[in-house]
């Protein structure tokens, strides 16, 4: 059976030459990197060897660059880092409703503690209004956090603009660029951006690898104290295997990113243009163009459940997913796809495609094809009697 990954938001597969470069720290330069020994120092080379080269490629300094287990948790360690640090003079918080649910659920968990948060609306294409926004902040506003791109539609806010709003009112502004990271260049020495997340996963590094770009100046409490790891941001003995993959990857990335986005973006393209104009009732959620994450694709069918066309599609080899994959198994519907006004029906038949280094133009017309076979399967059982 012909197999097709339409997942690429979820994960990535580990780049061939990513796998290359790790394997002699399982075996061979096994050391731990904060060992005086050789064996020690050589593992502590590699580790800020790939801290420079991840550091490079966002135009950090070295020191900005803290290696964490994932995004998930950088994004835990900038809200709850930075509320114990500023909590007592500053107790607001502001994010918007279409945040990964590792920033929304830590945002939520503060105010449980006492912190005012303040949800920002979205309009029809998931993004910020910069009014909302400005009026939003008050004196006690301890960060903004809005993600750059969004996992399930693709959106990518105007984060240069938001940044500078949060700066002319001195006010901490975080983004998580999990999705957008590898994809769409990212400056933050030029970029008003005070902390950054990413995920090695995403970009064909291994899973268990994050980053938590934090600008000088900027003081967070650890989430996880020990032996003073990371400049006393995250203790932990360090993954010197996975960050030297995480290292490798954004090397890739750099030097493909240019012909990767013009390549995807066409696969996108495609894809979306072939479902909607082969498909009767079907919407694309999101922003078209430039705006949007070359590599998704997020698309409502009426009278169609989104969970049924995950099987259907994946009964033919196509894997695909109805939203972010860390609450796939969540029944609600999608709060992302709520956010920007969808109906609940509208939301649960909703399926979200990501194309990918590895994506070629036959698995395109194959998953087309598919897809108008399973919608038709799906409809005619359907209760919502589709016409």
């Amino acid at each position: 059976m012909k197999t097709v990954y339409l997942d690429y938001a979820a994960t990535t597969p580990v780049d061939p030459r990513v796998v290359s470069a790790m394997l002699p720290y399982f075996s061979r330069k096994y050391g731990n990197s904060m060992s005086l020994h050789s064996f020690g120092q050589e593992a502590y080379r590699a580790l800020e060897k790939s801290r420079q080269t991840v550091a490079d490629f966002i135009g950090a300094h070295l020191e900005e660059i803290i290696f964490t287990s994932s995004a998930t948790e950088s994004n835990n360690l900038v809200m709850k880092g930075l509320a114990s640090v500023y909590g007592r003079k500053k107790n607001h918080i502001i994010i918007s409703k279409i945040e990964h649910d590792c920033v929304l659920e830590s945002a939520r968990y503060l105010k449980s503690q006492g912190f005012a948060l303040t949800e920002l609306s979205v309009d029809k294409e998931g993004f910020v209004n910069l009014q909302e926004l400005e009026r939003s902040i008050t004196d006690a506003t301890l960060v903004v956090s809005v993600i750059h791109g969004n996992n399930e539609i693709g959106t990518i806010q105007d984060v240069a603009a938001i940044g500078a709003v949060c700066k002319n009112h001195h006010v901490l502004f975080h983004t998580d660029a999990s999705q957008s990271f590898g994809k769409v260049p990212i400056d933050v020495s030029s970029l008003p951006v005070d902390l950054l997340t990413a995920s090695s996963h995403k970009i064909y590094g291994p899973k268990g690898v994050g980053m938590l770009y934090l600008r000088r100046g900027v003081i967070i409490d650890p989430l996880l104290h020990g032996g003073g790891h990371e400049w006393g941001k995250r203790s932990s003995t360090s993954n010197v295997a996975g960050i030297v993959g995480f290292a490798k990857a954004c090397e890739l990335c750099e030097n493909v990113m240019k012909t990767e986005h013009k390549r995807l973006s066409a696969l996108r393209d495609m894809l979306t243009d072939g479902i909607l104009k082969s498909i009767k009732g079907t919407h694309l959620n999101g922003p078209r163009g430039a705006k949007r994450l070359s590599n998704n694709v997020n698309i409502s069918f009426s009278a169609v459940e989104g969970e049924s066309l995950v099987l259907e599609l994946d009964f033919n080899g196509i894997a695909a997913s109805t939203g972010s994959a860390c609450s796939s198994k969540n029944l609600q519907p999608s709060h992302v796809l709520t956010a920007i006004g969808l109906t609940h029906v509208d939301a649960h038949g909703s399926l979200r495609m990501s194309v990918g280094r590895f994506t070629t133009k036959k698995e395109i017309e194959y998953t087309i094809r598919m897809l108008k076979q399973a919608v038709s399967k799906l409809r005619n059982i359907s209760p919502l009697h589709y016409s």
